[in-house]
């Protein structure tokens, strides 16, 4: 079940949100918790029972370092087995392939890893819990006793999937007391329904020129194709990624809970650092505090920095997914962010905006390429196509075609992708009280009733970052 399905929105969100608001406040995390096994279990009936696995085994990992914690040693080896336990796990369905694979190839083996389907939202919940036990290890939280209440912030449907990646810090409070407000519902159905229409009549809609450029034959594409596919599918993955993540957002206010902010207009940004503080913060956040800080972050010298930048990038590579297009992708953005802190961050500064955020879109899109291409090989052809050097050609009929078919949709996705938008609504409430009360949700019930329309007859639904 996704958020932008038919099921999901007229089905089980009003059948759960009735249920939810009529519970008395003591069983509202009971009846998430149980609304949200049904969700995840509706696609995976199976691996179900591994995130109740992963619930648990942490859950009572949290009790045991509370109860020893006086005890450094036992607490130690319980920290560290939580860690292994978890990363035994997460390496075995999503990794065990990759590295037999390599073996393989690299000694002329034979191993064979087991061709299981990678778990909805693994990577996700895993570090969910990693980073539990980690708080609850150094001291920054107390175990949660509550196992429903554990469970529902390690299962809390809005954003099981795909994210953003919640700490327990974040929302320890929440789990206890959280206010459940009209007021609250309403400005979480807005963020829900912009996150609605982006995935809906944005990601989806420009992702078909992506798809059709993508799988044609490389000696048949131009070079303005290769540059329209490729634009397109930097607006497809914000679009689809932002809009999951607002939709969660919104969800999360409905059910009364602050999930924190993935996305903020990354495209403006004047440098790939400030970029990767834009986009999916969570991850960026998570990665910081428990690696890139435990590594010794910047205080320990230039060279042990940028050590540990990179390291830092090789794994949220890998942690996208097991094939070396994530690894060389990583390290593509580790090695500019690393350029950037070593000299070329003071000259963005010193240059104009137009140019310094020209050189982010390009690094950016350019980075995208390796993102999406699973082989190696195809991801340099492409870009080769790119600059001209493999090109069918500067552009054809085709590539004319595309480019006046896509044109409105493409300056209405640039326009989208930055706060515009949220101008424009914030001004139309200020200049015209009235009026604007009235302007702003007549456009979201328009947003809702097109992007449903769109629904009924649409059959490419994914969402791209329900497969890390």
């Amino acid at each position: 079940m996704v958020f932008s399905s038919l099921i999901f929105l007229f089905q089980f969100l009003p059948a759960v949100l009735l249920v939810y608001y009529v519970s008395p406040k003591k069983w509202k995390n009971a009846v998430l918790f149980a609304a949200s096994l049904v969700f995840y279990a509706w696609g995976e009936p199976l691996y179900i029972f591994l995130m109740m696995f992963s619930t648990v085994f942490d859950y009572a990992n949290g009790l045991l370092i509370d109860k020893f914690r006086h005890r450094q040693a036992i607490a130690r080896a319980v920290f560290i087995g939580s860690l292994t336990g978890n990363l035994a796990i997460l390496c075995f369905f999503k990794y065990a392939g990759f590295v037999a694979d390599n073996l393989n190839r690299l000694f002329h083996l034979q191993l064979q890893a087991a061709d299981l389907p990678l778990p909805v939202g693994i990577s996700f919940y895993t570090f969910q819990t990693m980073s539990y036990v980690a708080d609850v290890y150094v001291g920054k939280v107390a175990a949660e006793r509550n196992i429903v209440a554990f469970g529902t912030y390690v299962t809390m449907f809005p954003q099981l999937v795909a994210g953003p990646i919640v700490k327990y810090t974040d929302i320890a409070r929440q789990l206890v007391l959280r206010n459940v407000t009209f007021e609250r519902f309403g400005e979480g159905a807005g963020w829900f329904i912009r996150g609605l229409a982006k995935k809906v009549l944005l990601a989806n809609q420009i992702g078909t020129l992506w798809t059709s450029v993508k799988t044609a034959p490389a000696e048949d594409v131009t070079v303005v194709s290769a540059w329209l596919g490729i634009v397109a599918f930097t607006f497809q993955i914000y679009f689809d990624f932002s809009g999951y993540s607002d939709m969660a957002r919104g969800l999360g206010k409905m059910f009364g809970f602050e999930l924190p902010v993935n996305f903020n207009h990354p495209y403006i940004s004047r440098s790939v650092t400030e970029f990767w503080r834009r986009w999916h913060v969570t991850l960026g956040s998570w990665f910081r505090e428990y690696v890139y800080i435990p590594l010794g972050g910047n205080r320990r010298g230039l060279r042990r920095q940028l050590r540990n930048v990179l390291i830092v990038w090789f794994l949220t590579g890998l942690w996208h997914g097991a094939s070396w297009n994530f690894v060389v992708w990583g390290l593509y953005f580790g090695l500019l962010v690393t350029i950037e802190k070593l000299f070329l961050l003071r000259w963005l500064k010193r240059w104009p905006r137009p140019v310094s955020h020209l050189y982010t879109l390009l690094a950016i899109i350019v980075g995208w390429v390796w993102f999406e291409f699973d082989r190696l090989a195809s991801a340099g052809t492409f870009i080769g196509i790119m600059f001209g050097f493999t090109a069918h050609g500067w552009a054809d009929r085709q590539a004319l075609y595309d480019l006046s078919t896509n044109g409105i949709l493409l300056v209405l996705s640039a326009l989208c992708a930055t706060p515009f938008p949220r101008k424009v609504a914030a001004r139309l409430r200020g200049r015209w009280r009235i009026g604007g009360a009235v302007a702003v949700p007549a456009l979201y019930f328009a947003a809702l009733a097109l992007s449903t329309a769109y629904l009924v007859t649409e059959t490419y639904n994914p969402f791209l970052y329900f497969r890390f």
